[in-house]
């Protein structure tokens, strides 16, 4: 999957744990675990671990093996309904996003707060490369990592 890029997909009948979710091209069996892991993901902000996911899950009394949860974060994320990313030690988070199509992320490498941002020089910049270049059916990513300003104030208070 592409970063940046999420499809709308929501089964009416997710509530009960049953039926399919069509994506194109594909169709997904909706389980209980499925509408868990999804749930989790919509009340969260910021891009989570699979690991920290799984952790949240556990909490709130979701019975979901660390597997399971690995393998349909990697199924959401191949149907376009999240977000992939690799963070500052290079460790697959996933986030809904907001923004439907091709977008970019501000990131903080201390607390992982994320802005969705869009970025028209980008996408002009790298199509103008490709181009020079003779590349087609180019894709891209471009995540910027620094520190959010609530942790630049902690830094800046010592205390981080």
């Amino acid at each position: 999957m592409p970063f940046g890029t999420k499809a709308d997909a929501t089964p009416s009948n997710a509530a009960s744990g049953a039926g399919t979710v069509s994506v194109p091209g594909k169709e997904q069996r909706v389980t209980k675990q499925r509408v868990a892991v999804s749930a989790a993901l919509d009340e969260l902000d910021d891009f989570v671990s699979t690991q920290e996911l799984y952790r949240i899950l556990q909490n709130k009394g979701v019975s979901v093996s660390l597997a399971t949860a690995y393998r349909i974060l990697q199924s959401l994320a191949d149907d376009g309904l999240v977000d992939v990313l690799r963070n500052g030690e290079g460790e697959a988070v996933y986030r809904r996003c907001a923004v439907t199509g091709h977008h970019h992320h501000l990131l903080c490498r201390n607390c992982g707060k994320a802005v969705e941002v869009e970025a028209p020089a980008v996408e002009t910049w790298a199509a103008r490369i490709a181009t020079e270049h003779g590349y087609t059916e180019v894709a891209h990513t471009v995540e910027i990592f620094g520190l959010c300003p609530d942790c630049t104030a902690l830094r800046d208070a010592g205390k981080l």
